[in-house]
């Protein structure tokens, strides 16, 4: 009995079967790769400064604080003896809970410091 010999396979077909089956990236991968990189760095770039632009009575454009943290540092900041939590609460309307993982985030990072409790200056 003779066996029947299978079409001879081409080296290209070979290294095709590799690539698939090993999961090698090509130079396709690599250039899709690139480009998607690109892209993301196209939308870093143009996120620009966080914060929303507010228009103030006189016309002038300036930046509003975006985050509860902006917003409670600054307040702290403009105060020359310290800010109490009530005041922070009566300026911003925020609740209890919010203001105190406020507080503490600004604390942890060292924006402001305890002066005696319940009041709160910048560092």
């Amino acid at each position: 009995m003779m066996l029947k010999k299978g079409k001879s396979a081409s080296f290209d077909a070979m290294v095709k079967f590799f690539i698939q089956n090993y999961n090698i990236p090509t130079k396709k991968d690599f250039e899709n790769l690139q480009t998607r990189l690109d892209r993301i760095e196209e939308l870093i770039k143009s996120d620009g400064p966080r914060g929303r632009i507010a228009v103030n009575p006189k016309g002038v454009d300036q930046k509003a604080p975006l985050t509860a943290l902006e917003t409670v540092h600054n307040i702290i900041k403009r105060s020359r003896e310290g800010t109490t939590f009530k005041e922070i609460q009566a300026k911003t309307g925020y609740g209890d809970k919010k203001i105190r993982n406020v507080i503490f985030r600004l604390h942890k990072m060292g924006r402001i410091e305890r002066k005696r409790r319940g009041v709160y200056i910048p560092s």
